[in-house]
């Protein structure tokens, strides 16, 4: 038996809750995953997870195991690293997850510079506004908009993202210009819904003129969990939509979306990267969240400087 890998399975059939995912993101075979658990099980005599056709789970014996051998492999990559004649440069694979207009718009246009510094880090990158979970999907880290409450895990904040308001002319001249944002609310008009991981599915939007607040809670014409999909149901004539500022600006210079509400501002976006907290952050992840940072972290076209 390999120990060196039999804990790695081990570790991650604990984060992932699953001997499936956790052999899909150490790229083996779920029998081998098994096998290496077993193997461990048996050289320690000590019974490590629960395992039920639904779900498997760690033992009190397994979670204090998981504990040291987290310290354990974190501290093997430090020693490595450490070495004078050893190779420092990160390496291996770090899967990341990102909204999809972020990923087609700002990060994969800037990924040259990132491997052209970290040749040897292979990244599988999720593009998609699905609520992934960092811990039971197996994932390193995630960039999402919004406050992260989840406590298992720790965020850093990205960005602030600006925001506007838009609508394609074909709407405007279908429903009529609104010069207020309480005229969003009326029959006539509809918006373009997100939907957010909150109870009612979507959040309201909140707008600020002087002392002057409004939030939008008007009826929405479609509502949809994907940026690019609710960007096209915009640019169709839908509705009106929120977007930062870097998915909109193209199409507002072509014409074929409008700004509205001159003189109103809306709350920009937190945006952030997320990953778990009882997970040991290697070098390539941190050398990542440093890179992001760096590429989304001063006030520029994306992002909007701090209040």
């Amino acid at each position: 038996m390999d120990r060196f890998h039999a804990m790695q399975a081990f570790v991650r059939v604990v984060e992932t809750g699953s001997f499936t995912k956790a052999a899909a993101t150490l790229h083996l075979s779920r029998t081998t995953v098994t096998q290496l658990v077993q193997q461990l099980e048996a050289r320690l005599r000590v019974q490590l997870l629960h395992r039920t056709t639904r779900k498997v789970n760690v033992t009190a014996d397994g979670a204090a195991y998981y504990e040291q051998v987290v310290r354990l492999l974190a501290g093997l990559e430090a020693l490595e690293s450490g070495l004078p004649g050893a190779a420092t440069a990160p390496r291996g694979t770090l899967r990341v997850d990102v909204p999809s207009p972020l990923a087609t718009l700002v990060l994969m246009p800037a990924l040259p510079a990132f491997h052209a510094r970290y040749p040897d880090i292979e990244l599988e990158l999720g593009a998609s506004d699905r609520k992934v979970d960092p811990i039971g999907d197996g994932v390193d880290c995630v960039v999402r908009g919004g406050a992260v409450t989840d406590n298992a895990l720790k965020a850093r904040r990205l960005a602030d993202l600006r925001l506007g308001v838009y609508a394609a002319p074909a709407y405007l001249a279908r429903a009529g210009v609104p010069a207020h944002p309480d005229e969003l609310a009326d029959r006539r008009h509809r918006i373009i819904a997100y939907r957010w991981s909150t109870p009612d599915g979507h959040a309201p939007y909140a707008m600020r003129r002087g002392g002057e607040e409004a939030r939008v809670h008007g009826r929405y014409a479609v509502r949809t969990d994907d940026g690019n999909a609710y960007l096209a149901a915009g640019l169709a004539g839908l509705g009106v939509l929120w977007l930062p500022d870097y998915m909109a600006r193209p199409h507002a210079a072509s014409g074929a979306l409008l700004p509205l509400f001159a003189g109103w501002d809306v709350d920009p976006m937190p945006l952030y990267v997320a990953y778990p907290a009882t997970r040991h952050v290697s070098r390539r992840l941190r050398v990542f969240i440093d890179w992001i940072v760096e590429l989304l972290g001063e006030p520029g076209p994306v992002t909007a400087a701090r209040q």
